[in-house]
């Protein structure tokens, strides 16, 4: 299945922009984990985690999704092939990896949070509301860089397509 130049440019657009979001989104929460880490104010505290939950329960799980799909669909449905690239192949693991610990890590983090700055007590860990932004961060800034530089070359399998097909071009070709 290939992608029409429209439906390519529509679904590329989507990508970079929810990218982007997903990128400001972790920008943001290491904000509020900062400010809740580093305050000795309970309501700064308190305001600053139940922001944080606000984006994980809220935009989150929505960017995250949309990110992976639209990349999924971009892998698919061009010439760039899913498993063809090195780069291509590394952002989709990872942004599979960082849909998951945003799912079972940061927002159980921010929860657990919550619910114990709620209920009038200290933040439990400052490393639950800065340890998951900073890997998300970390990892959303590779994946741009790596999608700008497009490193490393082709994986095994699309060698071994470059290949066939060159040798089916040659066959084609009267000699």
């Amino acid at each position: 299945m290939k992608l029409s130049r429209p439906a390519r440019r529509a679904t590329l657009a989507v990508h970079v922009i929810a990218s982007a979001a997903w990128l400001g989104l972790s920008l943001g929460l290491l904000a509020l984990g900062s400010t809740a880490a580093g305050t000795g104010s309970p309501v700064t505290v308190e305001a600053s985690v139940r922001a944080m939950k606000l984006f994980a329960d809220w935009l989150l799980l929505p960017v995250a999704f949309l990110t992976l799909l639209s990349g999924l669909l971009l892998s698919l449905g061009t010439p760039w092939g899913l498993a063809r690239h090195r780069w291509v192949w590394t952002k989709f693991w990872l942004t599979l990896a960082t849909t998951t610990a945003t799912v079972f890590a940061l927002r159980p983090g921010v929860n657990s949070a919550v619910t114990a700055v709620a209920a009038g007590g200290p933040l439990p860990d400052s490393g639950d509301v800065l340890f998951g932004p900073i890997v998300s961060l970390t990892a959303y800034v590779f994946m741009t860089v790596i999608s700008v530089l497009k490193p490393w070359g082709l994986t095994r399998r699309g060698r071994r397509l470059r290949t066939s097909a060159a040798a089916r071009e040659r066959v084609r070709q009267p000699a």
